[in-house]
């Protein structure tokens, strides 16, 4: 063969050769992402499952939100003083999760820095609802009315007493819990998954212990299926509350054992606790009045909207399951009237179930939502949102009550069907707003703070500052509005609305312009 030239069968081959090579090449690159992505998959999966115990919590909060306000009057609490059994909430708000957060973020422990906070926590609250569900047989023991608790209509205070007892450990257990678990979800999908996934999965598992939690508190058949948790003290409705709470039990149980094995938490260095701060449990709350001194001035705004927000809320997630039971079915806690007022409890624990359907198909859409309007838009819609269910509650309630004409609904023994559908229809359509009331809060202040020094833990507790203060507020001031206008639940229902309006303008002239696209997530939770 001449010198130059090149065999056409040899070309052929390099041809072939280089070809193969190439496509190996590809295949391998190929082999990679496939494992990439099963690696990726399976990431995700394990941080879904760690994330349970927040579905578990929820569930024992569903209960508590369409359960406790309507038992607590029927152990003779009067509806005016309701709204003072849940001032432990705010409180317990205020003190524990800053405690709980400091500690959290310098715990040593070998089981992780959140863990040991969550297993406390949730031992605390399994021994909180039993002491609540059988608070009636506990009060007769201590010395309550020995007549049957179908022809009671006084008050037990020896059972009001245990069950307020038994309500402030459930609040300061939930605390203890939700701020660790929280800050955990923060830990774990921080730049791995990023705040969008992350708030996705948390509200998921909201949403499914809000379903689970409603279905069990709208089922009236516990007392049929497991008939010795009636007693002279406890009847139907609080046998049914009894079952759902040994259910709550057995779920947190389950729950936090799956958390506590798959959340891959790291062991905290004490080098680098006793590096940051050494003075211990009094410095929890001054580096969080010193992290709210040296907040950026946006943080600021965020704080202000958030609690302007739970003004607005707070009324509806305390009277919901009343309003159905009072002024849509009609009946009363205690008297010939209970059962009326029992089914509608039911109906209204069923709206709330609905409203956590809502709430799991919008927390799909809001991060798409937040890239393509901004966070503070959809924020400020949300409000716009409840501000017209909560004006529409008021127009049902006065149109089902005819004015709240006592002459007119003393005869009444059931719910109107047309205003029932349209109560339950507001029920739903609140899940909407609730999806962000969960979420968005959380994200903006994290990306507010993205760029600051400090714990997850602790930047939590700044924001529940905005939280508990408004919570307290309305604790302290339902009562004694519902007294003087003596309109049951309405006034609380118009000023929330009035809140919410007012928080829907200055969520588009205050907050910045954001997009969740932070990976320093932290997500909401429902307490």
């Amino acid at each position: 063969m001449e010198e130059g030239r090149s065999d056409p069968k040899e070309a052929d081959n390099k041809v072939e050769v280089a070809l193969s090579v190439e496509k190996v090449r590809q295949i391998e690159g190929s082999g990679e992402n496939n494992v990439d992505e099963g690696k990726k998959v399976r990431s995700l999966l394990r941080l879904f499952m760690a994330c349970m115990v927040s579905g578990g919590i929820q569930y024992g909060w569903a209960l508590q939100l369409s359960l406790l306000s309507p038992y607590s009057q029927t152990l003779g609490i009067p509806h005016q003083y309701v709204s003072l059994t849940w001032i432990c909430g705010p409180i317990a708000g205020f003190v524990v999760q800053p405690i709980v957060g400091y500690y959290s973020d310098r715990c040593t422990a070998k089981m992780g820095r959140r863990r040991p906070f969550i297993l406390v926590g949730c031992l605390i609250i399994c021994l909180s609802v039993m002491l609540i569900g059988f608070s009636a047989d506990i009060g007769r023991r201590l010395g309550d009315t020995k007549e049957h608790c179908s022809a009671t209509t006084g008050p037990r205070w020896a059972a009001a007493a245990v069950y307020i007892v038994g309500f402030w450990f459930l609040d300061f257990a939930n605390n203890t819990v939700q701020g660790p678990a929280r800050a955990m979800m923060a830990d774990l999908s921080a730049g791995n998954h990023g705040p969008n996934v992350g708030q996705a999965i948390f509200c998921l598992w909201m949403a499914i212990g809000n379903i689970l939690g409603y279905t069990a508190g709208a089922n009236g058949k516990w007392h049929e299926w497991f008939p010795w948790l009636k007693t002279a003290a406890c009847c139907d409705a609080c046998a049914n509350l009894k079952g759902a709470f040994l259910t709550a039990v057995i779920l947190i149980a389950i729950s936090m054992t799956v958390t506590l094995l798959l959340a891959d938490e790291k062991k905290l260095d004490k080098a680098d606790v006793e590096a940051a701060s050494g003075r211990g449990c009094i410095s929890a709350f001054g580096d969080l009045f010193k992290s709210l001194k040296n907040l950026p001035p946006s943080m600021f705004k965020v704080l202000a909207v958030t609690a302007v927000t739970w003004l607005a809320w707070f009324p509806f997630l305390q009277y919901d399951t009343d309003w159905m039971g009072r002024e849509i079915y009609h009946g009363v806690p205690q008297g010939p009237k209970q059962d009326i007022y029992d089914a509608g409890v039911r109906e209204g624990a069923i709206g709330l179930l609905l409203c956590s359907v809502c709430l799991a198909v919008t927390s799909f859409l809001i991060p798409k939502l937040c890239r393509k309007l901004t966070s503070k838009v959809v924020w400020s819609i949300s409000n716009f949102m409840v501000f017209g269910i909560m004006t529409a509650m008021v127009v049902v309630g006065l149109i089902s009550t005819k004015g709240y004409n006592t002459s007119f609904t003393a005869s009444l023994t059931g719910p109107d069907p047309t205003l029932k559908a349209v109560a339950l229809t507001l029920f739903a359509l609140i899940g909407i707003p609730q999806a962000v009331l969960f979420s968005i809060p959380w994200a903006i202040a994290s990306e507010v703070v993205a760029n600051e020094d400090g714990g997850q833990g602790l930047a939590i507790g700044v924001l529940n500052i905005a939280i508990v203060v408004p919570q307290l507020i309305i604790a302290l001031t339902a009562g004694p509005i519902d007294k003087a206008f003596g309109k049951d639940n309405t006034p609380a229902f118009g000023i929330g609305g009035a809140f919410a309006f007012i928080c829907a303008v200055l969520a588009l002239v205050l907050l910045p312009k954001t997009r969740g696209t932070s990976n320093a997530a932290v997500m909401g939770g429902g307490h």
